[in-house]
């Protein structure tokens, strides 16, 4: 008995010494001073100038903009450069952020341990510029990239910027904080992030997310999805496969869920998860989403290797599946592309080659019929009408109508050159001075603005909606109005002003584009419910 008390009383001192703060050391943070001499790399022009750029890096060339000998840390990656939109600085617009690859070596090694895409490396996905505001990356206002991981090194480190596209980056500014330090512990990891993608994803297999051999801890996920089908895309679980397990040891329960988002996506922006773009219509056909998840305070711990897939499963349109209804956990062909994030000790295994930026774009799915196509056959209440050009959005100039009284109409003709089932989509502008409208196509109310079930060309006329076009700033917006079968030849599309929204001063309107967007025609069957649809 006295030795049971024994056992006990050392146990409770155990945990009681385990807890007073005073029995350890603390984490001081930023209270401690350390060694290491603090130095920086960037564009500053020598001499003192305002030159403090790389003016041009050109289409196929590469710039090596951190070079650095001997042990280290890299605290803080700061970038911008021009938007690919002419402005009144540069009429022909520079490269996009998906142009633009990002590699980094570590120790004099010949293959780098981070190959992406800039836009996706900093969670900004489709060579847009959104903001992100998260605790390891930051786009502040979409134009300036931030990256806060650390990056260390023994003996060198090198980072290069190569312009896959076909226009120069211009104004490319940059500036890397790091440490130099006299040596790195021994257990130090190497940072590396990979670049994949599918377009489409592969069917009968899940998609590879990250497939590491080594000794490390994962970190993050940026995930961009275009769906290829209406209704949810997120149905599929991620799998971890931690050191050789033939089944997943962490099986999730939703793509949404493993963003720790919920019933869906919504766009936010969270220290470690975020939804930095989502398009208009979020189960439309064509819709977009950019994701980030970052394990910092959950990394997945491994010691022989880490595979890391998801599936690619979700809802499916009655058209599409092979009992004609709508079913809930059916395989998808999305396209997806994803970065993946880690450390490890050593380098990681070579990266397969890496995708040319023609693969990198989206396949176009769409016969687009735009502005300039339809302009000369515009007809409208009294009022000016323009073609505007020279947007990057824009796909051959939109058609702008400012009118001159209220309740105002424009309509105009497009050229069906042949006939078969696909979605229908509007690209339209919005802005401070854009009005309501409705639309009808072919003297038919759309009646649902955006909607995800076939469209309905017999909707009565008073049930048209309401699309508001007002925004505080300029935006562009894709509105997928359904599936249909249009026949061959002309049809006509108009607009009809009803009112406008309550903080526009005006009632404009933006058209730039009907497109037909390519639909499958095989069915699909179902997976079974492994969970279902949250709405």
């Amino acid at each position: 008995m006295k030795s049971f008390q024994v056992i006990v009383l050392v146990t409770l001192a155990l945990i009681f010494s385990s807890c007073n703060p005073d029995s350890a050391t603390p984490d001081l943070g930023l209270a401690v001073i350390k060694e290491g001499r603090s130095r920086a790399m960037s564009s500053h022009a020598p001499g003192g100038s305002n030159a403090d750029r790389l003016k041009y890096i050109q289409p196929g060339d590469t710039a090596v903009i951190f070079d650095a000998k001997g042990a280290g840390v890299i605290n803080h990656i700061w970038l911008t450069f021009n938007e690919a939109r002419p402005n009144w600085l540069e009429k022909e617009g520079s490269a996009t952020p998906a142009e633009l690859i990002i590699r980094m070596y570590w120790d004099d090694s010949s293959v780098p341990s981070v190959e992406a895409p800039i836009g996706d490396f900093f969670a900004s996905g489709f060579g847009l510029r959104n903001e992100v505001r998260s605790q390891p990356v930051l786009v502040e206002g979409g134009d300036g990239y931030n990256c806060y991981w650390l990056m260390p090194f023994r003996k060198a480190a090198k980072i290069t910027v190569t312009n896959d596209g076909k226009k120069a980056a211009r104004s490319f500014y940059f500036q890397i904080d790091y440490t130099e330090l006299k040596k790195i512990p021994h257990n130090t990891a190497y940072f590396c992030a990979q670049y994949r993608q599918e377009f489409p994803e592969k069917t009968g297999s899940d998609y590879l997310i990250a497939d590491i051999q080594g000794k490390g801890h994962y970190i993050g996920t940026v995930m961009s999805v275009r769906s290829r089908s209406p209704y949810w895309f997120g149905e599929g679980d991620a799998k971890y496969y931690v050191d050789g397990e033939q089944e997943p040891s962490t099986w999730g329960t939703g793509t949404e869920d493993y963003f720790l988002s919920a019933w869906g996506f919504s766009e936010n922006l969270n220290p470690y998860t975020g939804c930095s773009f989502m398009s208009k219509g979020e189960e439309d056909l064509g819709a977009r989403y950019t994701l980030y998840r970052w394990h910092v305070a959950d990394p997945v711990r491994f010691t022989k290797s880490f595979r890391f897939e998801i599936e690619h499963t979700g809802w499916m349109s009655a058209d599409e599946t092979v009992t004609g209804e709508v079913d809930g956990h059916v395989e998808r062909e999305d396209d997806m592309a994803t970065v993946a994030f880690w450390y490890q000790l050593g380098h990681p295994k070579k990266f397969p080659p890496f995708p040319p930026c023609e693969e990198r774009v989206l396949p176009n799915l769409e016969f687009i019929i735009g502005g300039k196509d339809m302009i000369g056959s515009v007809h409208h209440s009294p009022g000016e009408v323009e073609l505007q050009e020279g947007f990057d959005w824009t796909d051959g100039g939109q058609i702008l109508f400012t009118p001159s009284a209220e309740y105002a109409w424009l309509e105009a003709d497009f050229l069906i050159e042949k006939e078969e089932y696909q979605g229908l989509i509007l690209k339209m502008s919005h802005a401070p001075d854009y009005g309501n409208y409705k639309i009808f196509i072919d003297g038919q109310a759309i009646s649902r603005i955006p909607m995800t079930i076939d469209f309905d060309f017999n909707a009565p006329k008073e049930e048209a909606r309401i699309l508001n076009l007002y925004s505080a700033n300029l935006e562009v917006y894709d509105y997928y109005l359904g599936s249909a079968t249009l026949k061959k030849g002309k049809h006509k599309i108009r607009f009809e002003q009803v009112g406008r929204d309550a903080n526009s001063t005006g009632n404009c309107l933006g058209f730039d584009s009907f497109r037909l967007m390519q639909r499958w025609n095989k069915k699909r069957t179902s997976l079974g419910e492994n969970s279902a649809k949250k709405s």
